[in-house]
């Protein structure tokens, strides 16, 4: 199988493209070339996903993608009526529409194979929603009805659509929303009903098994990897 994890220059997107290189050949995208190098992985496209994504398509048909991994996205700590237009439009960009077109390119190879898996990577604040992020949440929402809709057109042809919510993961863009809000690290903990942030790697495995075949009755999912958090207080 052909993957291409998104956003994989760190954090959970490099974690999983780690993960997956024992099921198929790994291919790459992000905006740091010199990290998509690192990752040693079968082949990279480097693209900002808030511009424009026209190298990424052809690379995408070129490389017979059959597992697409939408995992890149941005995120915005503010109050909505002090963010521009401009920010607003590239949340959107990155967090979903992006992510839409590319299921839209990888489509037509899974269907002629009649096998496929695409999985995105939302947020545990698209579910339930987080003050001050309205836009990054909502945006992560509707990736919940892409998902749901895409499911039951793919069906037939054994492709199946996922999304996996994290809540807080212990990586440099986790941490870093942590300091740019008004809570501390203890005080998010204490939101936490297992007191721990999740680890990438946790995300990285859930992705593997829901490639697997052991996984082909799941599709249409949203699967929240929280430690609890979207459970309630």
């Amino acid at each position: 199988m052909n993957i291409l994890v998104t956003g994989a220059s760190k954090g959970i997107g490099n974690t999983i493209a780690k993960e997956l290189q024992s099921i198929g050949e790994v291919f790459v995208t992000g905006r740091n070339e010199q990290a998509l190098s690192a990752c040693n992985v079968k082949g990279f496209c480097v693209c900002d996903l808030s511009k424009d994504i026209n190298d990424l398509v052809k690379f995408i048909e070129d490389k017979n993608i059959d597992v697409l991994v939408n995992n890149a996205g941005e995120y915005i700590y503010s109050e909505l009526e002090s963010m521009n237009i401009a920010d607003i439009q590239r949340l959107y960009q990155t967090n979903l529409i992006a992510p839409a077109y590319l299921i839209s390119k990888a489509i037509p190879y899974m269907k002629s194979q009649k096998w496929g898996r695409i999985i995105n990577i939302g947020s545990i604040s698209g579910v339930m929603g987080e003050a001050y992020a309205s836009i990054y949440s909502s945006s992560k929402a509707g990736l919940l009805g892409l998902t749901k809709a895409l499911a039951l057109e793919l069906a037939e042809y054994n492709i199946t659509v996922n999304t996996i919510n994290p809540g807080w993961v212990e990586t440099e863009l986790g941490m870093k929303s942590i300091e740019d809000s008004e809570f501390s690290k203890d005080e998010i903990l204490d939101t936490i009903p297992q007191k721990r942030f999740v680890r990438p790697e946790e995300v990285a495995k859930l992705c593997k098994y829901l490639i697997s075949e052991d996984a082909k009755s799941i599709t249409g999912q949203s699967i929240n990897i929280c430690a609890g958090l979207s459970v309630g207080i």
